[in-house]
């Protein structure tokens, strides 16, 4: 299965969902890390294009944290190409459309949220 290229404008620099007063999935990159494995499977490296303003050690955290708390999977091919793919599982999926919600709601109460935290 082929999935279409993250792209590396795929976030604004100022995300609405970086003012969310609440964390979807543990920490405040999770739903972006979920966001960009909707449309299937992705290589590290692939999910590094976007999510380019988070460093390689808090990525890594994040994916491991959501695949502790049973969100993401990881899968492992067997040596020599040591390849490495991070998928949704049911559970993660299902937290897609609560996301939109949320992302919506972030992007009606922008104004408000900016004022809050430069109050």
């Amino acid at each position: 299965m082929s999935v279409e290229a993250l792209r590396p404008d795929m976030f604004e620099e100022i995300c609405p969902s970086s003012l969310l007063p609440f964390r979807v999935g543990g920490d405040k990159w999770a739903g972006l890390v979920l966001r960009c494995l909707a449309d299937g499977p992705r290589r590290y490296s692939e999910l590094r294009i976007p999510l380019a303003r988070i460093s390689p050690k808090v990525l890594i955290q994040s994916l491991r944290t959501l695949e502790r708390d049973g969100f993401v999977r990881r899968t492992a091919d067997p040596k020599p190409s040591r390849r490495v793919t991070y998928e949704l599982t049911d559970l993660g999926r299902a937290l897609l459309e609560p996301l939109d919600h949320l992302c919506a709601w972030a992007e009606q109460h922008w104004d408000e949220l900016l004022d809050a935290r430069e109050s």
